[in-house]
């Protein structure tokens, strides 16, 4: 074995290692991610297609607060899995709600409530800035204050961070922003789905369907 190619797989190893010890959701979540980015398919944040039986429709999304993926269902027992950022333990909710509203550049208003918090949140941030927490895309559910959007601090994608809303890479977001029409469903649930969720192996299944984007 050439020496380069035995230090890769003994670094990979050696990080394999360090994700096996975190806790179990989050630590799974976060290696299924690395493993997709490292050995193929899927897209530049982590992205990939699984094998997924549900009872869902193709098209519905389906956000697992408990696996810390966004899945959006594809016909064929398949599913586009994302990395997401879910609600904080005090913001946690599940429910079925459809997508009644998609934004480019959304913009954003802190509530109230948020401003007493930390008084130095400004009152509005336009869409388009570059500290705009809604990031590029926003899919706006129900008529919550709920919402699928993208981030300005990818480093917290994974975590557990939000007031209820599911934040995306932004390159994820608008992925799914493509792929979504008003009047989708969102059903958001506490269950775990990554003991019945296989990685698709195959690199031409994967292109296949991130090449129709």
């Amino acid at each position: 074995m050439k020496p380069t190619l035995q230090i890769f797989k003994s670094a990979v190893f050696s990080v394999l290692i360090v994700l096996a010890g975190m806790s179990a959701p989050p630590g799974k979540a976060v290696a299924q991610s690395f493993l997709g980015d490292i050995f193929g398919g899927g897209g530049p944040t982590g992205r990939h297609v699984v094998s997924l039986k549900v009872q869902q429709r193709p098209g519905t999304i389906l956000v697992s607060i408990g696996d810390r993926r966004l899945y959006k269902i594809l016909p064929g027992n398949r599913a586009i899995s994302y990395p997401i950022a879910i609600p904080n333990n005090e913001a946690f909710w599940s429910g079925t709600l459809p997508v009644t509203r998609k934004a480019v550049n959304p913009s954003w208003t802190p509530t109230a409530q948020m401003r007493r918090e930390n008084p130095k949140l400004p009152p509005f941030v336009p869409g388009g800035h570059p500290r705009n927490p809604m990031g590029v895309r926003a899919l706006y559910l129900g008529s919550t204050l709920y919402r699928i959007h993208g981030t300005d601090a990818p480093w917290l994608i994974g975590r557990s961070v939000s007031r209820g809303c599911i934040r995306m890479y932004n390159e994820d977001v608008i992925d799914l922003y493509n792929r979504t029409n008003v009047g989708t469903k969102v059903v958001v649930t506490g269950k775990s789905f990554l003991g019945a969720a296989s990685y698709v192996q195959s690199n031409s299944a994967q292109q296949d369907v991130f090449s129709t984007n």
